[in-house]
Parts: C-alpha cells; structure tokens; sequence
C-alpha cells in the first residue's frame, strides 16, 4: 500500500484523547497544551504536558521544525527536496549523498521491500503519480502508460551504501515516493525531539499516524479511538491505520482504493483497515500500507517476526467481512481492560 502524498487521513484515525492533569512534578503541577498546524499535506496535532507554557510552545515549536526540516528532505511534492534531487539522478549510475534520515528511512524500506516480497516498495513513485492524475481526472490510468511506469518499481535497483551515506537508482525514469513511511517517521522523530527536551508524556498525531510517550498525569494511558475497533490503551507505543473508507475513486461501479498494490500497480477494490501497533510511528506506518496489499494469512505470519507489533486487519472477502487479528491485539483494546 502507498499512500497518495498529500493525502488527509484524519478522518480515517481520529483520536480520543481522555487526559487528566493533576501530579506534581518537582513542585509544579504538569499542564496540559494542544497545537494543531499544517505540515506534510495534513495536519499534525501535538498534545504534551509541561510545567508551564513557554515550556511547552518552545518544544512544540522545536518539533514542527524538525517536522518541516523532514518534509523538505523526504516530499516528493517539493521540487528541490532531497528525495526528488536523488530521483532525477536516476539511471545517471552516480552515487547521490544523502542525508542520514533518508538513509534511515531508505534502508527500513528496503528491508520490509524484501520481507514483504515486495509488497511495500519505495520504488512505486511513477504509479503513484499515474493514479493520483486519475483521481483529480477521474477517469482510468492509460494502460499503456501505467504498463510503463509499473516496469519501473522494482525496489532491487534501488542500491544504499554507508560512510558516507549514499543511493543510487539503476533505472532512468525511476522514482521514489515515501508515502507510506516518511508521516510515521517524522511522528517518532518530532516525539523524541520532544523527549530531548524534557517533556515526559506527550502523543504526537500525524494525520493518523500517532506515537505516545509515558501517560498523562493521574492515566494509566493514552486513549486512541480507532474506526471499527474500539478505544486502544497506549503508552510509550505507536499506532497507524490504513483503510479505504474516505480516498477512493468510483467508475462504472467498482471503488478504487488509494491503496496502491506495488507489485501489480492497482488499487485494491476490495474494503480493507489494518490497524497496526508497533514500537515506534514509521515502523507502524510502514507495515499498516504492506499488509494492506498482502493475503491476511500471510501478512499476519509475516509480522510475527517483529517484537511488540500488534495487527488487526478487517478485509472484505467474497462480499463478507472478515477479521484477522495476532494474538495480544485485544489486550490493548480499552474496554476489554477496563473489565478485567
């Protein structure tokens, strides 16, 4: 699955945050703050408890800069970003240097490209812009067009190196796009920003794609309302969900999802929400658009390699809907803990 960038997920994942203030902390009691503001094509809300509020805009603004240091890194939308200047250089057969953080998000990408099978591929960018010229025109991709720009993924001629970091695309024409990856990894890194400056229990929400830190003050958790599932109790965890339900184009009868197949460079036409919890935002995000794509029995024996992932994948099958889920999902569900 990729995310088409720009795309607005909030109201796929909408957060119930239910906090309390109330613990002292070195004499203060912790106050609440909530900012709200624009960045990667949707919005990202950040709530945080501090002793004061110069404290807490000073980090938030802290944290919307590293978000916006990251988008001009990883957009494929910005004309001058890092990852459009290595795009254009594809087929050259230069090694580009790159940043640390695309290095980063480059090497997980390609590790789930390769456990996935392909099913998560960074590659995918001509697709992606096939389709979303489709859903502004409303009207199909040409086939022979999309024959030619699916030719182009293949996240093996995709080739990184260390020391310094580097990349290089073998294919003229390819092109990269961090769709269903770079939200979550801009999450985690503005919550450890926040962190670094001290700010103990703080969620950052972007557009859906959330990680928490420790509770808020006088809480067990955070509380974060998925759609058809129910409330999650979450600390120090991420979560992200990848659905159908609101990005979608309609001709003669059948739904195109936003959710793009790398592998074939079709949408799914079919419902699907896979909701995933994981240690950190940008591995979330990245597994939420993999097993959107995957066979259930074989996505949910795939995630079994990664420590503390939790998935719950609703997928319609012969016009029934179906339910998969791994074993500890239901042990973050509030309600089933609120009656134990």
């Amino acid at each position: 699955m990729i995310f088409f960038p720009g795309q607005n997920v909030w109201g796929l994942l909408s957060v119930a945050l239910l906090v309390l203030a109330g613990h002292a902390l070195v004499g203060q009691a912790l106050q609440r703050f909530e900012y709200r503001q624009p960045q990667m094509g949707t919005y990202f809300r950040l709530v945080l408890y501090a002793a004061n509020e110069d404290i807490a805009r000073r980090a938030a603004t802290a944290a919307y800069e590293r978000i916006e240091g990251l988008n001009q890194i990883m957009s494929d939308y910005l004309p001058e970003s890092e990852l459009n200047r290595l795009s254009a250089t594809a087929g050259s057969g230069k090694w580009v240097v790159i940043s640390e953080e695309l290095h980063e998000v480059l090497s997980m990408a390609q590790q789930l490209a390769k456990g996935s099978a392909g099913a998560f591929d960074v590659t995918v960018g001509p697709v992606v812009r096939l389709w979303r010229r489709a859903r502004r025109r409303q009207a199909l991709p040409d086939s022979a067009r999309l024959a030619a720009a699916q030719a182009l993924v293949n996240y093996r001629c995709l080739r990184l190196r260390k020391h310094p970091w580097r990349a290089k695309l073998l294919r003229p024409g390819m092109k990269l796009d961090l769709g269903g990856i770079a939200k979550g990894y801009a999450v985690r890194e503005a919550l450890e920003l926040l962190r670094a400056r001290g700010i103990a229990s703080a969620l950052v929400d972007g557009g859906g794609d959330i990680q928490c830190s420790a509770p808020p003050p006088g809480r067990d958790c955070w509380l974060v309302k998925l759609p058809e599932t129910g409330n999650l109790c979450l600390h120090e965890m991420a979560v992200a969900t990848s659905g159908d339900q609101y990005q979608y184009l309609e001709i003669a009868g059948i739904r195109y999802s936003h959710i793009l197949d790398p592998r074939t460079g079709m949408p799914l036409t079919g419902h699907s929400l896979v909701s995933v919890i994981a240690p950190d935002a940008a591995l979330a995000d990245a597994l939420a658009s993999a097993l959107s794509v995957m066979p259930p029995h074989k996505g949910m024996k795939w995630v079994q390699q990664f420590e503390g992932v939790h998935v719950r994948i609703m997928r319609t099958e012969d016009q029934h809907l179906q339910f998969y889920s791994t074993p500890d999902f239901e042990r973050y569900l509030a309600e089933v803990q609120a009656k134990k």
